[in-house]
């Protein structure tokens, strides 16, 4: 039988392959395709097939277009926390932040009955006067911090007597605490938000006509007050 020689098994060119092929069959018959005596298969000589020849590889193909997005996949496991930052840069100093207060609430324990067209309620006992604020001997409270504060007047009536006073911004009266004669005294209140400026007074101003102007108290207990404290201050 004829062999197949290495170069064979490897591969090579086409034409040698193809020429021991039909050098393996030359004068031979295939075993069961031809007819004859047993020499028919004693004659077959056999060729192992040759392997297919190898190529070069060919040149790289231009790039093909870009795919669609597919759909966005679960969200991971959050990964460990990252090693700490360096300090910032310290930032640039702000302006200083000074807090304002202005509060007073001041009582009256006696009486008072109007002896002229226009007078000056003052008071005796104090109860809060921050800083000073509130002048007692005056009655009248000075305005150190611009800004909007809130005013309230307490008065008790006195029987068959008027009363008749006014919260006062400087030389205006505001607002009116009034109450008709009367067998029956009773509590007055009043209340008023004023924006002030500095140097401005305020201050509780009774008012007599024809008739008696009267505020009641004894000694016992106070019934007359006038409280008042800084809401917002104006920092324009």
């Amino acid at each position: 039988m004829l062999a197949a020689t290495p170069e064979d098994r490897s591969g090579g060119d086409d034409t040698n392959c193809s020429s021991k092929l039909t050098a393996g069959f030359k004068d031979s018959h295939l075993p069961g395709r031809d007819t004859g005596s047993e020499d028919n298969v004693t004659n077959y000589t056999g060729i192992e097939p040759c392997l297919s020849t190898k190529r070069d590889k060919g040149e790289k193909g231009e790039r093909g277009p870009q795919g669609k997005h597919g759909k966005e996949g679960p969200i991971g496991i959050q990964g460990p926390m990252g090693l700490k930052g360096d300090r910032g840069q310290a930032g640039i100093p702000g302006d200083s932040y000074k807090q304002h207060y202005s509060a007073f609430s001041v009582g009256r324990k006696k009486g008072l009955h109007s002896s002229d067209y226009y007078q000056t309620l003052v008071f005796d006992t104090t109860f809060v006067n921050l800083h000073g604020h509130f002048n007692m001997f005056k009655g009248k409270f000075y305005c150190y911090i611009p800004g909007i504060y809130y005013f309230n007047l307490n008065i008790h009536t006195w029987n068959f007597k008027e009363t008749y006073l006014h919260i006062m911004k400087n030389d205006q009266d505001m607002v009116i605490c009034y109450a008709q004669p009367s067998d029956r005294s009773i509590m007055q209140s009043q209340s008023i938000m004023l924006e002030l400026q500095e140097n401005d007074e305020v201050w509780v101003r009774l008012y007599k006509r024809e008739r008696e102007n009267a505020v009641y108290s004894d000694d016992v207990d106070i019934y007359v007050t006038f409280n008042g404290y800084l809401i917002k201050p104006n920092l324009d």
